[in-house]
């Protein structure tokens, strides 16, 4: 890679050397923490026996100390080594839909769209919503997110699927017990288009132009500034009103488009894969993969893994560690159990 940078000719081609230094500096990043890691354990050996030696107390338990440090480095890292599928270091688009549940589903996809922004805020990643189309009564209809940042996409595919609230309904005036559904699709961020081999025409395209919703204030625009590109073959609908510029919106909403399309083939070809290889695969999509409980208890229960947990609140508030890391934990072990097999 240091021989590529270095040849003459290597601008020549500004997307293939994006692509090349984006890479180059994903993998100094890795051997800078493993440098980390490595001189954090170090340090700390060395300072425990020094210490042990000169009788010094406060030496060793500084030590242990940084020996601590350089143990979360290591597991961090070695968490990280299960993000190693092909897009898994990439940005994300996150979509999110009311299901069925009326006004409550409505209200419970706003819910999730407050948990996955507090997620990617909690995470340092620059979210942007693309897309906001509010309910008639409360709530969203559904809501576009762009999570910026590396390794957005590994950690969110963890919530593709259908997401189930049960609760009193603060919209029923009787109190009853609601169960409402929204679904979550992820998808990842490919920058670069040309690697995307989707060609959308222009007959199968409608395009529709209409005033930002939102809020109020800066989140309303006054004129049709906002795209929604619907591809006629598949019914697949995307938008975009984040920018006041509708050229803008239009590009990426396209952006939007191209990826969603990429997904399902990417979807087909592997459903394609599990056919030929007898084996079933979970349709994600249309299955109910986390249950949140707030009445006649309060736990939220991962179905996939079997992880519980009675902090609802905190989990709601983008507390989403332990589930993400319980998926990605099962997730690596099966692909570890498959290869061996």
């Amino acid at each position: 890679m240091l021989e590529q940078t270095a040849d003459p000719t290597f601008w020549d081609d500004p997307d293939k050397a994006q692509v090349v230094t984006r890479d180059q500096s994903k993998l100094k990043k890795v051997v800078a923490d493993l440098d980390s890691a490595s001189a954090a354990l170090e340090d700390g050996r060395t300072l425990y026996q020094l210490g042990r030696e000169e009788n010094d107390q406060d030496s060793v338990v500084e030590a242990w100390s940084q020996l601590d440090q350089s143990e979360r480095m290591i597991a961090k890292l070695e968490f990280r080594r299960m993000l190693s599928g092909e897009h898994d270091q990439r940005s994300a688009i996150l979509s999110i839909n009311a299901g069925a549940g009326g006004v409550d589903s409505q209200d419970w996809a706003e819910m999730l769209l407050r948990m996955y922004l507090r997620w990617g805020e909690r995470h340092g990643f620059e979210v942007k919503v693309l897309d906001y189309q509010e309910g008639a009564e409360a709530g969203i209809r559904g809501a576009e997110l762009e999570l910026l940042g590396e390794y957005a996409y590994g950690y969110l595919q963890s919530e593709v699927g259908v997401h189930r609230l049960v609760r009193i309904s603060p919209f029923d005036a009787n109190a009853r017990r609601q169960t409402s559904f929204a679904s979550v699709m992820v998808s990842p961020d490919i920058e670069d288009e040309g690697k995307i081999d989707i060609e959308v025409r222009d007959a199968d395209l409608r395009v529709d132009t209409y005033r930002a919703s939102g809020k109020g204030g800066q989140h309303v625009n006054k004129t049709d500034s906002a795209v929604r590109l619907t591809h006629l073959p598949t019914g697949i609908a995307v938008a975009c009103q984040a920018e006041r510029s509708q050229h803008k919106n239009y590009a990426t909403a396209m952006r939007m488009l191209k990826v969603r399309l990429w997904s399902i083939e990417q979807e087909r070809r592997e459903a394609k894969m599990q056919q030929i290889q007898g084996e079933k695969k979970a349709i994600e999509w249309g299955s109910q993969i986390r249950s949140y409980v707030l009445h006649p208890y309060r736990q939220v229960n991962d179905h996939r893994t079997g992880l519980k947990s009675s902090s609802v609140d905190s989990v709601l508030d983008g507390d989403l560690a332990e589930f993400i890391e319980a998926f990605l934990l099962q997730k690596g072990n099966s692909t570890k159990g498959a290869a061996e097999a």
